[in-house]
């Protein structure tokens, strides 16, 4: 329930948050399942949340297991429809866990549902695609033994930046591939290795090669800029946008350089304090303004979202 209550607003905030979500194949946001999204991981939970926000149809995330541990915390997860998978990095008797997360994705396929896995596994910052780990292979192939017809969608997502307001974020895919396209004749050790090379066949063209230093390849790669006209229209809207946003960007800013600013997660957590924290703030302005008698004040919800989005358009990353 807290999933679907969510999913809308969680769209409206990666729009007024990235700049330009472009999608190659965007047919791929429709499909059903039994379906596993096999997806690299750049940008820590925020990948999960685009994903979600995009799709048509829920979304079940598997997360790393050590955000599980406090009761609270496992309890809003699941209400997230995020499942617990560990790493042996985690404590290797936490490893039995897994099966039965794997036992809920399964239960999850053969009522048609989707699971997004990160293949890679750690998330790191940058623009290349590191060696897969064998859960996804694991979990495809258990669920193949089990008579699910599962198909794998290999997912590419790829970031301007990862620490900029206003990124461009481009969401790759290919056709997705199921049982037959890979070779699990030869015992499971070496079908986990033939499916792992299916995969990173299908999930190399989706995944942006940059090096980090090479300002001039992002800059070419990542290019939707506004054109003249736009930015002579913007102009105004967009100032008066950064000047009534400036509060909440810049305590959105400092939070997440402290939570996040040497692990990856700065991109996450400041999308996740802006979710929390805009409600409130323009909630705050507004009754600023009815306290003053502004006859106009609940129109304050619907413009300054437009001035904070003219200004995401506005500014470049």
């Amino acid at each position: 329930m807290l999933f679907k209550l969510l999913k809308i607003p969680a769209w409206f905030c990666l729009h007024l948050f990235c700049r330009a979500l472009y999608i190659e194949r965007p047919k791929a946001l429709e499909e059903s399942g039994p379906l596993l999204i096999a997806c690299n991981h750049p940008n820590s939970f925020l990948d999960a949340i685009i994903l979600a926000a995009l799709f048509k149809k829920p979304i079940y995330s598997l997360a790393r297991g050590d955000v599980f541990k406090r009761k609270w915390a496992a309890a809003l997860l699941k209400q997230l429809n995020m499942l617990p998978v560990y790493r042996t990095s985690e404590g290797v008797e936490n490893m039995e866990h897994n099966y039965s997360t794997f036992s809920a994705c399964q239960e999850i396929f053969r009522q048609g549902g989707i699971v997004l896995i990160f293949s890679e596994g750690l998330c790191v910052n940058e623009w290349h695609l590191r060696p897969l780990m064998k859960g996804t292979a694991r979990l495809a192939l258990s669920s193949w033994e089990s008579g699910i017809p599962l198909r794998i969608l290999p997912t590419g997502i790829n970031y301007s930046s990862f620490k900029k307001y206003g990124k461009e974020v481009h969401l790759l895919f290919t056709p997705s591939f199921g049982k037959a396209d890979v070779d699990i004749s030869q015992g499971f050790g070496k079908s986990l290795g033939n499916f792992n090379a299916v995969l990173r066949e299908k999930l190399q063209p989706l995944v942006y090669e940059i090096p980090a230093a090479d300002a001039a390849k992002l800059a070419t790669t990542f290019k939707q800029q506004p054109s003249t006209l736009q930015k002579i229209i913007l102009a105004l809207p967009a100032a008066c946008g950064w000047v009534a946003h400036a509060p909440v960007y810049f305590l959105s800013k400092k939070i997440a350089l402290h939570f996040g600013g040497r692990n990856g997660h700065y991109d996450s957590i400041q999308v996740a304090v802006l979710f929390l924290l805009y409600p409130v703030y323009l909630l705050l302005i507004a009754l600023f303004f009815a306290l003053f008698s502004v006859p106009w004040w609940g129109l304050l919800f619907i413009v300054l979202p437009l001035l904070a989005r003219a200004t995401l358009v506005y500014r470049h990353t």
